[in-house]
């Protein structure tokens, strides 16, 4: 009897997202695994995979968009099935982290749910993680087990370069917490200036801001508001205001994530930004697209992470030492 050694490439895709998964496994050379999903009439979620998954190295893409808790829950699902089928490795791949903003405990008797959604993953039985540009770098220490961490960094500034780079540029970031990813994004556009907004959040209400104020010179420049998502997008119109109001040429908006819960749509359309760029890590509906909204895809930089696992690589490498 020969033992192979061969191994074995299989890309599985979740309901959610499923044009994402399909252009990801189209960049790899390959296709979706045919994958049974349905749902019983009291919401419970089935899956069965239509060929053998023995010894292979899974894939399992999942985008945790609304209905959030439906989409995680298939994904664990998915994983489950993946391990009880002898899978030889498991790779959850998570363009968006769910919960990632409860990533620690802002007032007494909290939870911290992004550390339970890395311990319902790592129960049901996946060995790693690749996700896109997390809230807060903590939760690659959440899971126990490797976590992949890919930037849309590139993607978004090469865009910008391209659009505005002959421009007096300036880079805003929303609050003083993620001034770190800001500078990051002045070095890439070419040691632009940069200037923060701060703000004060209210701790009883959810995706609610008192109040705004520039920090730093705006005067004049397209400054590009950075962010790793939209929600319902109040923070980051609220910012892009107050630096209108500070006398900055133009607002381009950039996110990885959008969520775009009701009313960020609205909000966007309405406000002084002159562009919204964002990533499809996350499905944007046709009736929440507008014409300022620019999408670009994040599958070939999820495609090469994968790539890069499956064969051993260094997802590190395609970031050049940053991730």
């Amino acid at each position: 009897m020969q033992k192979t050694t061969e191994k074995h490439l299989m890309v599985f895709s979740g309901r959610a997202h499923p044009e994402l998964a399909e252009e990801v496994a189209e960049l790899l050379g390959t296709e979706l695994v045919p994958t049974e999903a349905r749902d019983f009439a009291n919401g419970e979620t089935y899956v069965r995979y239509a060929e053998s998954v023995r010894g292979c190295d899974a894939f399992v893409l999942q985008s945790h968009t609304a209905p959030i808790n439906s989409w995680i829950m298939e994904q664990l699902i998915m994983v489950d099935a993946l391990k009880r089928a002898s899978a030889k490795r498991i790779t959850v791949v998570m363009p968006f982290w769910g919960y990632s903003r409860q990533d620690k405990k802002h007032r007494g008797r909290e939870p911290i749910s992004a550390r339970l959604i890395a311990d319902l993953f790592k129960t049901a039985g996946a060995d790693r993680i690749i996700t896109v540009d997390l809230h807060a770098d903590q939760l690659q220490g959440f899971f126990d087990g490797p976590v992949d961490h890919l930037m849309a960094l590139p993607l978004l500034t090469d865009y910008i370069k391209q659009k505005y780079g002959d421009q007096d540029l300036a880079v805003v970031s929303p609050d003083a917490g993620r001034i770190k990813v800001a500078e990051k994004w002045a070095a890439k556009l070419g040691d632009v200036p940069l200037a923060f907004i701060h703000k004060t959040r209210r701790t009883d209400v959810a995706n609610e801001v008192v109040a705004n104020r520039v920090v730093g010179e705006v005067s004049g420049k397209i400054c590009v508001l950075t962010d790793d998502m939209i929600d319902t997008a109040g923070t980051i119109v609220k910012a892009a205001e107050a630096i209108m109001k500070d006398g900055a040429a133009g607002v381009v908006i950039a996110a990885t994530h959008a969520i775009l819960s009701d009313p960020a749509v609205d909000r966007l359309k309405n406000c002084s930004a002159v562009e919204v760029v964002i990533t499809n890590t996350l499905p944007v509906p046709e009736e929440k697209q507008f014409d300022k909204l620019t999408t670009l895809s994040i599958a070939p930089l999820v495609a090469r992470a994968i790539r890069e696992v499956f064969t051993d690589g260094s997802v590190t490498s395609m970031f050049d030492g940053q991730a």
